[in-house]
């Protein structure tokens, strides 16, 4: 597991909350309409911050997540123009399968109360 200093775990916070308010007001492509984003990693030179994202619709990932490429350019100048600080990371973007995950044991354990349920 690696060890993120306190600036990159604060820098990770304050660009995954930023770039989620950005996505939500500003960002105009209907294909990242329903992002979520769950988690900033950013390097230790703070040049790139690696930006994970979730969606609802398994269908629409491919499209969302070239909305987030597309949207990168604009994102990172409203960054600058938003954060005080002396260099803004470049962001890429990566969907992030732990929701997926997570739905999926939702459902298996469901399915086990379900069969235990001795009023059915």
């Amino acid at each position: 597991m690696k060890r993120l200093t306190i600036r990159q775990a604060r820098v990770g916070d304050l660009l995954k909350q930023t770039i989620a308010e950005l996505i939500l007001r500003r960002v105009k492509d209907p294909r990242v309409e329903g992002v979520i984003i769950t988690e900033v990693e950013v390097s230790v030179d703070l040049k790139l911050a690696h930006v994970y994202f979730c969606i609802h619709d398994a269908d629409r990932i491919a499209a969302a997540h070239e909305g987030l490429e597309r949207a990168e350019g604009f994102l990172h100048r409203e960054l600058l123009k938003t954060l005080r600080m002396k260099t803004v990371p470049r962001l890429s973007f990566s969907y992030d399968p732990s929701f997926d995950y997570g739905s999926r044991i939702d459902e298996i354990l469901d399915g086990i109360a379900h069969d235990e349920d001795p009023h059915r």
